[in-house]
């Protein structure tokens, strides 16, 4: 840290900060953040700071920064789009925001990120804004929360099989239990694997 020029430094602590906050900055935000006048200029500091050993850099990712060691322990989950905590609804899937977590922070290995809609789930915790790591699954048991797809909307909601078929149960007495038809166009996608809240 000593061998780097003043600027060089800055910007090393700029990556730091916004890698911690699990959104690893572009070379336009760099460049953006630090006056240069081009992204060529960005691209140097971080090449001199990949070669120090100070960040990694991951081929073929448009934010594949991160701090070393990182790989070990952090997971970089896309955030896909919306899940409903009350009425579902559709998919938003495009999003190419990734989020760089400490594993440690979920039950089970999440394969993404959903942001929550809703107040359906806030007995358990789970609120509007929330991120909600998602494991794919097709299989759940009863009582687990489950992402579940129901006729091209997709909801979070605790799973209850009963003789009759399924219900999708809310942790809110607000809201009444969603029963799904047994013709209903119905899937699991995933399994409930804990929650990141950003302030």
């Amino acid at each position: 840290m000593s061998d780097l020029s003043p600027q060089r430094a800055a910007v090393l602590e700029f990556l730091r900060e916004r890698i911690a906050a699990g959104a690893p900055p572009s070379l336009a935000e760099i460049a953006v953040a630090f006056g240069f006048a081009s992204r060529n200029a960005a691209q140097k500091h971080v090449q001199a700071l990949v070669s120090a050993g100070l960040v990694e850099l991951q081929a073929g990712q448009k934010r594949g920064l991160r701090l070393p060691g990182q790989g070990e322990r952090m997971a970089a989950l896309p955030v896909l789009g919306r899940v409903a905590a009350g009425v579902p609804i559709g998919p938003d899937t495009g999003s190419d925001r990734v989020l760089w977590l400490d594993r440690s922070l979920f039950s089970l290995r999440p394969d993404y990120l959903l942001r929550v809609e809703g107040d359906s789930m806030i007995d358990d915790g789970i609120l509007e804004g929330d991120l909600v790591g998602v494991h794919r699954s097709r299989d759940a048991r009863d009582g687990q929360t489950v992402v579940a797809r129901l006729d091209d909307a997709i909801t979070i909601k605790r799973l209850e099989h009963r003789e009759g078929g399924v219900r999708l149960l809310p942790r809110n007495p607000a809201h009444a239990p969603i029963v799904v038809a047994v013709d209903a166009d119905f899937a699991i996608e995933g399994l409930y694997c804990g929650l990141v809240r950003q302030g």
